[in-house]
C-alpha cells in the first residue's frame, strides 16, 4: 500500500463486505434528506455510491442523484457496481456545482473525516437550493469487544503512540460526532434550520472471514498494511483470524449505533 490515507487499493474491498451492511443506515439518511420525486439529490464523500444509489430510488426516474468522492479507484469500484449512477472526483470544500443546484445533500459517515467541516457545511449549503434538506451520519458506538480484539492485536505490531496521530489524522472530529447535539451544533452554526437528530441501532452480520478482511479498509487497518509491507500483512491477517475465530462465534454480529441529523436551507 502507497499511502495509506487514500482509499484506493481497499475499494473493491470496501465494495464486497462493508457496501451491503452500509446501504441500510443510507436508506434511513436519505429518507431523512426526504428528496422530493424527480428531484436533485448531492451525495458529498460517497465512495463507491451506496447512498447516492439509495438516493437514486428515492427521487424515481425523473429524478437525479450524483454523488462525489476524491478516490478514483472507489468511484470505479462504484461505477462497476451501480452502472449508470452519475459519479464525480471533487472535494466537499470546493464542489464543482452552481448555487442552488440540489433539492437535498447527504453526508453519509463523512463528517468526521472532513479536515474543515465547517467549509464542507458551507459549500454543501451554498449548492443546496432555499428549503432544501441536509442529512448528516456519523458513528457513535463505544468501543466493544470486536474493536478491543482488533486494537490489541494492531498493538501487538505497533505502538500505541504511533497509532493516536493515525487516529487523529483520519477522523479528525470522530469524537465530537459521537453527541447527535453536536450534529446539530454544527449544522446550526452552517446556517441551517428546522433542525432534528436522532440516533439508530443497527446490527451486521459477517463471516468471521470477511470481517477480517473488512477491517484492511479502517483507518487503522490501511496504517499497518502499510507499515508492515504485503507478504508481513498477510501473515499479520491470519493471526487476527486466528484470534477471532476463538473468541467470536462465525457468523459475528457487530452492533453500531449511528447518529443522525437533518437541517433546512431558508
Amino acid at each position: 500500500m502507497n499511502d495509506w490515507t487514500s482509499y484506493d487499493e481497499v475499494a473493491e474491498t470496501y465494495e464486497r463486505v462493508h457496501a451491503p451492511h452500509m446501504a441500510i443506515p443510507a436508506r434511513d439518511l436519505v429518507a431523512l434528506a426526504d428528496p422530493p420525486p424527480g428531484g436533485l439529490l448531492l451525495d458529498v464523500g460517497t465512495g463507491t455510491g451506496v447512498c447516492a444509489g439509495s438516493a437514486r430510488e428515492a427521487v424515481g426516474p425523473t429524478g437525479l442523484a450524483v454523488g462525489i468522492d476524491m478516490s478514483l479507484e472507489m468511484l470505479a469500484t462504484g461505477h462497476r457496481a451501480r452502472p449508470g449512477l452519475p459519479l464525480a472526483a471533487a472535494v466537499a470544500v470546493d464542489l464543482p456545482f452552481r448555487d442552488g443546484t440540489f433539492d437535498a445533500v447527504t453526508a453519509n459517515f463523512v463528517m468526521s473525516h472532513f479536515r474543515s467541516y465547517k467549509t464542507a457545511l458551507a459549500d454543501m449549503k451554498r449548492v443546496m437550493r432555499p428549503g432544501a434538506r441536509v442529512a448528516v451520519s456519523a458513528w457513535a458506538d463505544a468501543r466493544d469487544d470486536l474493536q478491543s480484539a482488533w486494537t490489541e492485536q494492531v498493538q501487538n505490531v505497533v505502538p500505541r503512540e504511533m497509532l493516536e496521530p493515525v487516529w487523529k489524522q483520519a477522523s479528525p472530529w470522530h469524537d465530537l460526532f459521537r453527541d447527535r447535539r453536536k450534529l446539530e451544533e454544527a449544522l446550526r452554526d452552517a446556517g441551517f434550520r428546522h433542525l432534528r437528530s436522532e440516533q439508530r441501532e443497527y446490527r451486521f452480520s459477517y463471516s468471521i472471514e470477511d470481517y477480517v478482511t473488512g477491517l484492511e479498509s479502517w483507518a487503522t487497518g490501511r496504517f499497518v498494511r502499510q507499515m508492515l509491507g504485503e507478504s508481513s500483512w498477510e501473515s499479520f491477517k491470519e493471526r487476527v483470524r486466528a484470534v477471532f475465530a476463538e473468541r467470536f462465534a462465525d457468523p459475528l454480529n457487530d452492533f453500531r449505533t449511528v447518529v443522525m441529523a437533518v437541517g433546512t436551507k431558508t
